[in-house]
């Protein structure tokens, strides 16, 4: 009779302890709860903005001709909207994504001749959505349109006191698909000189190519810290996403 009544109670704590996990959603063997697009979309705010953007960002192999560059953080940017890091035509693209937050950091390369606004944008999409952006930039080539352009952070008493509007020289725009995240950079020359128009980074770092972005290198600069802070990101996210919860 005693053994009866404990394996009664022993049921019924199974099913109890069943009941709770299908209400809450808890298990740990829900691949969903700990997916890199869960954990991506609240990277802006789980990751620490000093692992995303490090006070120095190195570039093994990045500049012209292979050489290696070392950034230098100037400022980071309060966390913002879409509209506030880019032209009204990339934000309104961004935004059939979902664009919810976006993270921004200005750097400095070692000569301090050149700034380049880094930055992250974090959508709503789900893989579809961001499928779906993926295939019109590549498609449409949207990545380097000059209406289509992210916009500078100046950082006052400093290399990038005059990077405004008019010094963007070189730029990129990634839409990654793996995680719901839009990387970009912009860049420009540290003494304020105008750039019209401003050049694509991967047609500035074609063979052959003449501009005055091309010839500083600046096509490096952007594209060489968009992918340090990608890197960043999709490792820690990867990390996030295998702890069990």
């Amino acid at each position: 009779m005693a053994a009866g009544v404990c394996g009664v109670l022993g049921l019924g704590l199974i099913a109890g302890a069943a009941a709770g996990t299908w209400l809450t959603g808890a298990s740990d063997d829900d691949p969903a709860a700990r997916s890199a697009y869960t954990v991506g979309r609240e990277a802006w705010h789980s990751i620490p903005v000093g692992t995303l953007f490090p006070r120095t960002l190195k570039g093994d192999g990045t500049g012209p001709g292979g050489a290696d560059r070392v950034w230098t953080r100037l400022a980071v940017a309060p966390e913002g909207r879409c509209a506030d890091a880019f032209d009204p035509l990339l934000a309104k693209t961004l935004r059939t994504a979902g664009c919810a937050h976006v993270l921004r950091a200005t750097y400095t390369d070692a000569t301090a001749s050149s700034v380049t606004t880094v930055g992250l944008a974090f959508t709503e999409g789900d893989t579809d959505a961001m499928r779906a952006l993926g295939a019109r930039f590549a498609d449409r080539h949207l990545d380097r349109r000059t209406d289509l352009l992210p916009r500078t952070y100046p950082v006052k008493d400093g290399p990038a006191a005059s990077f405004g509007a008019r010094q963007r020289a070189s730029w990129s725009v990634h839409v990654l698909t793996e995680i719901p995240v839009v990387a970009f950079a912009v860049t420009g020359f540290a003494d304020g000189r105008v750039s019209t128009p401003p050049q694509p980074a991967d047609r500035a770092l074609a063979d052959g190519a003449t501009t005055p972005a091309a010839q500083a290198g600046l096509g490096h600069e952007a594209k060489g810290l968009s992918d340090g802070v990608e890197r960043a990101l999709r490792t820690h996210v990867a990390d996030l996403a295998e702890q069990p919860r």
